[in-house]
């Protein structure tokens, strides 16, 4: 009976890490200079705002942070995955409450993880603009020597 109880906790919180962090994290985004376009790839939908925003992001998602602005050289930022030690906590919380189960949900879930960099913090650089071609001055061709001199 005990067994049967723990197995049907476990079925109903899914994971600790899961429970405690939750599946999702917001990353916030910002540029120097502000208003750029923030591209973000790997969500579930297509999702563009304009620096600085936040936007909501499945925690096991692999996540692609491109910032562009007219004038400016675009940045592309691959965000990696990391386990902080709230999330070790939670992921091994999982040996007294949630078992394999627990673990094998948080794993799926990524909820033991978080995205790094966050926030994404992007300096833009100008395009490389050419100066001015300087116009090209002609000497005067010097006075031919007279004749007889």
């Amino acid at each position: 009976m005990r067994i049967l109880g723990c197995v049907a906790l476990c079925a109903i919180l899914g994971g600790c890490a899961s429970v405690t962090r939750g599946t999702t994290e917001t990353i916030s985004v910002a540029s120097t200079p502000s208003g750029a376009e923030a591209t973000i790839s790997g969500l579930e939908a297509p999702t563009i705002c304009t620096t600085p925003c936040a936007f909501v992001a499945k925690r096991n998602a692999d996540i692609t942070v491109t910032v562009a602005k007219e004038g400016y050289e675009t940045q592309i930022v691959p965000l990696t995955k990391d386990i902080p030690a709230a999330g070790a906590a939670g992921f091994a919380g999982n040996v007294l409450a949630g078992g394999l189960i627990g673990m094998g949900v948080d794993a799926a879930t990524g909820a033991a993880t978080d995205h790094k960099p966050n926030p994404v913090i992007v300096t833009l650089q100008p395009h490389n603009v050419a100066p001015a071609p300087h116009p090209v001055r002609r000497r005067k061709p010097a006075p031919a020597p007279e004749a007889g001199t």
